[in-house]
């Protein structure tokens, strides 16, 4: 088996490490309803984090994106921080990126590396994002909270924050980074939750609104100073353009031609 340092080249985009703060690590990698990932982009564009890491594997998939400039890019995976004035807020790392680990090896080497690195930066708390597939589009999603501590899970459960804790029965395996950061981090001696809100399941949706409902709790939680009403006007704005990207699959959708990936008679599926 090859080491993780083989498969992941990892490059520091600053010259010197931050200090940070109590700093909590929040993981946002593209999933099912992109929840995680609308989040923590979010987080990033909103607190001007500044970009602490890049990762770059040959494991990545043979593709490019062409950007709005027509310009090609490779696919990233990226780090970033965000230190606050004064020590009143605890300071944030924010993980983010185009795509996500998808062979089990690729997976593990990731996640311990990038468990490494929150634990360099004095991360002692780990919180992973991700959605939870259903097969229809939910008004007002819930979020659910799973862990690997039961003191840390009881503080995003507190009583006033509508996080729901009986996640059993209601998803099977946790796939990816979102599961795997949480578990591995039980293993290397570092807390983490993860937060996992409703969304449709279909690989073509954006579940704006569960990450709207992932930030209200991490806003709770965090004091971060959220937004909001710039949020819900870029989410307006989001979903006018989910709309025009997805009008022929509604069409599609409505006539049967398509399937909910991963829901056939259960109503919830994997998060990730």
């Amino acid at each position: 088996m090859s080491g993780s340092r083989d498969i992941w080249e990892i490059t520091q985009e600053v010259k010197n490490l931050p200090k940070l703060n109590d700093p909590v690590f929040i993981e946002g990698l593209p999933g099912i309803g992109n929840v995680g990932k609308i989040a923590v982009d979010f987080l990033a564009e909103e607190l001007k984090a500044v970009k602490l890491f890049s990762f770059f594997s040959y494991r990545f998939p043979h593709s490019v994106f062409v950007n709005e400039e027509n310009m090609v890019e490779m696919p990233r995976i990226d780090i970033y921080y965000k230190k606050f004035r004064g020590k009143d807020k605890r300071d944030l790392v924010l993980l983010t990126g185009d795509l996500q680990p998808i062979d089990e090896e690729s997976c593990y080497s990731f996640c311990d590396e990038v468990i490494k690195i929150a634990k360099n930066l004095g991360c002692k708390e780990i919180v992973t994002t991700g959605g939870i597939g259903l097969q229809n589009a939910p008004e007002k999603p819930r979020v659910y909270c799973t862990g690997n501590d039961e003191k840390l899970m009881k503080k995003y459960i507190k009583k006033g924050i509508m996080v729901e804790r009986d996640i059993f029965g209601v998803v099977g395996p946790i796939v990816g980074a979102s599961g795997l950061l949480v578990g591995l981090g039980n293993l290397r001696k570092i807390s983490g939750v993860a937060l996992l809100a409703e969304t449709f399941g279909h690989p073509m949706y954006l579940g704006i609104k569960g990450a709207k409902e992932i930030l209200k709790v991490l806003d709770d939680q965090l004091n971060i100073g959220i937004n909001f009403k710039k949020l819900n006007k870029e989410v307006v704005d989001l979903e006018k353009e989910v709309m025009k990207r997805t009008k022929d699959w509604a069409a599609a959708s409505s006539k049967g031609k398509m399937e909910v990936a991963g829901a056939k008679k259960k109503e919830a599926s994997y998060i990730g």
